[in-house]
Parts: C-alpha cells; structure tokens; sequence
C-alpha cells in the first residue's frame, strides 16, 4: 500500500512539474478542452506544450470506426422476433390512443436519507438492498387506489377498471426491452418487493422469462434514470392506459421555505390515454405521487 502511494505522489508531482512549464494560454486550453497533455508532442524547447501544439491537433483527421473498418459502410442485421414485436406495439400504441404526457418533479432527499439509514439493517434482516423501486412501487400503488381510471383499460366501448394491481417495470436487456409483471404489488411489502424485481430482472436478462411473466399487467413503470435519461416520454403497453417515466437524480437548486437549496431532483413523466384519463386524473396521479416520494413515512402509515 505505501509502494502504490509512492508511485501515486511520484506520478502526481510528475504532472506538476509538467503543467508548470505551460503557459497561461496552453493551460487554459488543455483545461477548457480536457486535453490529455501526454498524447501531445511538444515543439517546444525541452518538448514544451506550445499552442500551436494544440491548434495543430484540430486539423488532424479522426479515424474511421471500428465497426466501419471491420463491417464496412452499412451492415443489415434482420430484426429479432422480439425486436419486431416490440416495435409492433409501440406502433400501435401510437395508433390505438390518444397520448399525452404530464410531468413534474420529486424532491429525494428523504428517500435518500431514509435508505442511507435503515440500508445496512434492511440488508441484513431480508438479505436484499432497499432500492427505489419499493417506494415507487409502494406509492404508485397509493395513487392508482385514488384514481382507479389510471389503472383502467378501453375495452370496445366500454372502460374496465382492474381492482387489483399488478404493475409491469421495463427491463433492458441485449435482445431488447421486456416488461415482466410485478403481481399484486399492494399486497407485498417492501422487501418482497425488492426480491421480486430482482428475481423477475434476473430471468429477464437471462432470457428465461416466459409468456406469463409479461402478461396481465394493469400499469407500468419505465425508469431511464439508470441510463442517465433526464427527460421523457414514454409510450404506454396496451392495452395499458398510462405509464411512469422515471428519471435520472440530479442535483438542483431549488426553494424550500423561501431558501435556495441544492436538492436531489428527479424529473417524472405519466404519459396516459386521454380518451380515458382527463388532464384533472393525470395531474392528481402525479402531485399524489410526489407528496408520497418527499415524505416516504406516509407509505409505510398508509396516509
């Protein structure tokens, strides 16, 4: 360990002295552009960095891709069954319904702080982390009680409104997305909760899933959030009416009690079926599901 240090403060002190003999004008462009100084040759005395050094590198062609050289200018890959199938749907969820999506924006930090403190003792008691996905699982669920249309299908003419709750989450896998079925999510706890949507991930990513994991789902949750998506739309499954775009966590000012604070935001997305979900059910869902995620205490009250 004291080896690795040496050679660490040894490197350190290396780049110190290297960046102390550029000038004020190289330094502000290496900084500016995150230039890694030890791919330039310098032309200067001694191999000093000059500016004309990195000017120089501007004009120098990129080359072409590893997958050009290796495939060519285009390659045609048939679509997996699965692919098709996908694109299939989310055509016709295009076509079928009337989209629309409403947002708005949850304050973590109390999800935050509550996981950070009860995280090593959950582990432990249920052999499982506590994840996101309980507290939004748990206060979707609060919200579809309240307004059961968003948990509603069109069926014909007719709307059929499911009193149960078996919630679809988006699963990306290498073959493409799947949305298995988390079954009667409010009859579970937090902790069967985490253990099913690992156990049904797992199997999703192991192409072990089978017909009746991705069936009878009432609503669905999508979370781009861990591939770094700020924003979006989503599209909802049919014959599904709506479905819950969750986002990436970002550190933001905003005002709290008349004070800016920086706090950790996430950008929500309900995207439903006017036809059957008015503006007044949609917004409600959201400012309901909000008010559960900033005071997390409520979902295990249930108030």
């Amino acid at each position: 360990m004291v080896l690795t240090d040496e050679i660490s403060q040894d490197f350190s002190s290396k780049e110190k002295r290297k960046n102390k003999t550029l000038s004020p004008s190289v330094r502000k462009i290496v900084t500016e552009n995150k230039i890694d100084i030890n791919s330039v040759d310098g032309s200067g005395k001694d191999g000093r960095i000059l500016k004309g050094d990195l000017i120089s590198l501007m004009g120098v062609n990129p080359k072409s891709s590893a997958r050009k050289i290796q495939y060519g200018q285009e390659e045609r890959i048939k679509m997996t069954r699965l692919r098709q199938t996908i694109a299939k749907r989310l055509k016709q969820a295009q076509e079928n319904a009337a989209l629309l999506t409403t947002f708005n924006e949850v304050d973590m930090t109390n999800i935050i702080e509550m996981r950070k403190e009860n995280q090593e003792d959950f582990k432990s008691r249920y052999g499982i982390k506590l994840g996101f996905m309980s507290f939004f699982v748990k206060a979707c669920v609060v919200a579809l009680k309240n307004y059961p249309v968003v948990n509603a299908e069109i069926d014909n003419d007719e709307i059929v409104y499911k009193n149960y709750y078996n919630l679809s989450f988006a699963v990306g896998t290498d073959k493409g997305l799947v949305v298995p079925v988390l079954r009667n999510a409010d009859e579970l706890s937090f902790a069967e909760i985490e253990k099913n949507i690992k156990e049904i991930s797992e199997k999703a990513r192991n192409g072990k899933l089978i017909i009746e994991d991705l069936q009878g789902g009432t609503f669905t949750i999508s979370n781009g959030g861990v591939y770094g998506s700020m924003l979006s739309t989503p599209i909802i499954n049919l014959p599904q009416s709506a479905v819950l775009g969750m986002h990436n966590i970002v550190e933001r000012p905003v005002v709290v009690d008349g004070e800016i604070m920086i706090r950790p935001i996430m950008y929500l997305a309900l995207s439903y079926d006017h036809r059957i979900i008015d503006g007044k059910e949609s917004v409600s869902f959201l400012k309901m599901l909000k008010e559960n995620l900033e005071d997390p205490r409520r979902l295990f009250l249930d108030i």
